[in-house]
């Protein structure tokens, strides 16, 4: 069951974000946190993101702009190391709350708490009209690559401000898919380090076996869905995708923060 959600959720989404830049890891990083504890989910979730942002580099990397690179990505990498740092102190601390549902016990941890909380506002933002069309002049990159990366660090949950701040960098579409994908590999390497520091050589130890299987299989699972969603994206529209996601990640987000998921 486990292979089937994560890999269903990395195909089909894979292919939807191929050029919005956004939703991958806000949605298989849920998934995996269905299976694994919160924090080794958001860091499998990085390793799948990486793979998936280096094929699609190899495909449009070519057309970034490296100027706008410099100035959001550099940035961007630096904030996501403080967010990842602080992820692993939210994982160190205890229970903040227990209950008892339907005669099952659920518990709610701080980081499940601030993740499901961060997944609920950034699910209400993509639908809100306003911020669809919510944009940054470009002398901005820097602050938006901080922010971005940060929350990328903290949560995974990146690529919507990513996408906001770039949009209004003066980009035709090509280049900004090429621009946005490269920034996200920068702050994925960042992240990446840090979650192997403090997760991959301590969280891991007591995690099934087939642990790397599921990654592997994922990972091959969003190549897929990028590669045909580079055939059919002409015909959903960039709205559509942010509703769709949206409206999953508010059944998601809430579950995590009340502990249900």
């Amino acid at each position: 069951m486990s292979y089937l959600i994560i890999c269903g959720v990395a195909l089909a989404v894979s292919g939807l974000t191929l050029f919005s830049g956004f939703g991958l890891g806000t949605l298989l990083m849920p998934a995996f946190a269905l299976f694994f504890p919160v924090p080794v989910a958001v860091a499998v979730t990085a390793v799948v993101h990486l793979a998936n942002n280096l094929f699609k580099t190899a495909l449009v990397g070519r057309r970034a702009n490296w100027p706008v690179v410099a100035k959001f990505a550099l940035p961007g990498a630096f904030a996501a190391v403080f967010g990842a740092l602080l992820l692993s102190v939210f994982a160190s601390l205890p229970t903040v709350a227990s209950y008892t549902l339907g005669g099952k016990a659920h518990e709610i941890t701080l980081v499940e708490l601030v993740i499901g909380t961060l997944i609920l506002v950034f699910s209400f933002l993509d639908l809100l009209p306003r911020f669809e069309n919510l944009a940054f002049e470009r002398r901005y990159l820097p602050m938006g690559g901080v922010l971005s990366g940060f929350f990328g660090g903290l949560s995974g949950l990146q690529g919507a401000l990513r996408s906001a701040f770039l949009i209004k960098a003066g980009l035709d579409k090509e280049v900004f898919i090429g621009t946005n994908t490269v920034s996200a590999v920068i702050v994925d390497v960042a992240r990446l380090f840090v979650y192997g520091l403090s997760f991959y050589t301590t969280k891991f130890q007591g995690l099934p076996s087939g642990m790397t299987g599921i990654v592997l299989a994922a990972t091959l699972a969003a190549f897929a869905g990028a590669f045909i969603g580079a055939r059919l994206m002409k015909k959903v529209t960039l709205r559509m995708v942010q509703i769709i996601v949206g409206v999953m990640l508010i059944f998601v987000g809430a579950g995590m923060a009340s502990g249900m998921l």
